[in-house]
């Protein structure tokens, strides 16, 4: 009977729980440059350097004008001048005349509304306003940022979108933590290298390559070390190595009972070695301790149950290391466009992505080939089901779906 399949089913809940354990909190910090921080993780709340807008300015092209002034029975006013954005108004709004004014340009002293060029009727000596609403079409001073306020929450991770809140308010530089080194460690005599003709028996490295890309992407630094033959010493030799280059090592395969598996002895020997049943399919067997003082993940052989057990479980861990503070998935819940009928005891995520049904709505299908072993349903989906253990499936059900935008981003 293999190790992987004694003793209880621990829960993915608990296994995320007993990596964070493992993987203790980052706390070397640098300052980066704005570009370069890009999927890092803030060291620092950063606060608000001035308002934005920092002005009132106009929302739309159009023109600037005070709403008591349409008076007239045509609702018309002169022209006064013309303000586009980076303009200073060079004087204020003379009483009973509107002005030209641009997309983000300074409101005139005196002006309290902004209609849009297409409500106006323009000739050369006047404009008539069609359509007039006091106070309309004005972004405040202020009203999206203050001065002072939390802009972002140490611990955030940055995204485009943070990138360019931060570059909102002229920060050149930013302190985040500085990113985990983590080694990709494989072994196996049937592990070939890429660009190299396969001999008989062999197989190429699959999981060094989809793991360093996962990795590399959530802003790890990540090292893809030598694939170490099947011997103890060379794997004991090559995990202290590796082990004191690195924050973290993670492998994948080579901790069954097989006689020629040496990791799981190599890891025991160097340091200490867990090995859990979790209930999750594919993927139950995980594998988890230190080497010295580093810590050690050991992920599943099969490339689709290296990279689910990797985006499930050990990514929100690994993350949790780095600083950040929002860590989980967010799980929607799609109607099904399959059936499932056998129910499993452990929960199971399948390979599937959203069709657009007639209705307009979007259901989740699956891919038909879910073996552990076969990445090309990976490559074909958008993302993965989430099937609760014990649970069956009906077409039209709802379903748990993740998005890979969201687990590999």
């Amino acid at each position: 009977m293999s190790v992987c399949d004694q003793g209880a089913l621990h829960s993915i809940e608990q296994a995320i729980s007993a990596l964070k354990t493992t993987l203790k909190q980052t706390t070397r910090t640098q300052t980066m440059a704005l570009p370069a921080a890009l999927q890092h993780v803030l060291a620092r709340s950063v606060y608000a350097q001035v308002d934005v807008p920092q002005w009132d300015n106009s929302a739309m092209d159009g023109y600037a004008l005070r709403a008591n002034d349409l008076q007239q029975p045509d609702n018309s006013l002169p022209i006064a001048g013309r303000i586009a954005a980076g303009d200073l108004p060079k004087q204020n709004l003379p009483a009973g005349h509107c002005m030209h004014i641009l997309t983000g340009a300074p409101l005139p002293l005196g002006a309290d509304t902004v209609v849009a060029q297409e409500n106006c009727i323009i000739s050369p000596e006047k404009i008539q306003f069609n359509n007039c609403k006091a106070g309309g079409n004005i972004r405040r001073r202020g009203e999206e940022i203050q001065q002072g306020q939390l802009l972002l929450a140490a611990g955030t991770r940055l995204r485009a979108q943070e990138i360019g809140l931060l570059a909102s308010q002229g920060f050149a530089e930013i302190e985040v933590y500085t990113p985990l080194r983590i080694g990709l460690i494989s072994s196996g005599n049937e592990l070939c290298e890429l660009g190299q003709p396969l001999q008989p028996g062999q197989i190429y490295d699959i999981n060094s390559y989809s793991l360093q890309a996962l990795l590399a992407g959530l802003g790890f630094q990540v090292t893809h070390y030598a694939n170490i033959p099947d011997d103890l010493q060379q794997n004991i030799d090559s995990l202290a190595q590796a082990s004191s280059e690195q924050d973290i090592l993670i492998s994948s395969g080579g901790v069954s009972v097989g006689e020629e598996d040496h990791l799981k002895k190599a890891v025991s020997t160097l340091g200490q070695l867990n090995l859990w049943r979790v209930a999750i399919q594919p993927g139950k067997p995980l594998a988890f301790g230190t080497i010295g003082e580093t810590p050690w993940i050991g992920l599943p052989g099969n490339p689709a149950a290296a990279l689910i057990t990797g985006l499930i479980i050990a990514r929100p861990a690994l993350l949790h290391a780095q600083g950040a503070t929002a860590c989980s998935h967010q799980t929607l819940h799609i109607p099904a466009a399959f059936d499932w009928s056998k129910a499993r005891p452990r929960q199971q995520y399948l390979h599937a992505r959203l069709v657009l049904q007639e209705n307009g709505q979007l259901h989740a299908e699956i891919h038909p080939k879910q073996s552990s072993a076969m990445l090309s349903a990976a490559s074909w989906a958008d993302g993965l089901v989430e099937i609760k253990a014990q649970a069956t499936v009906n077409k039209g059900d709802l379903v748990g779906f993740v998005a890979y935008s969201q687990l590999l981003g």
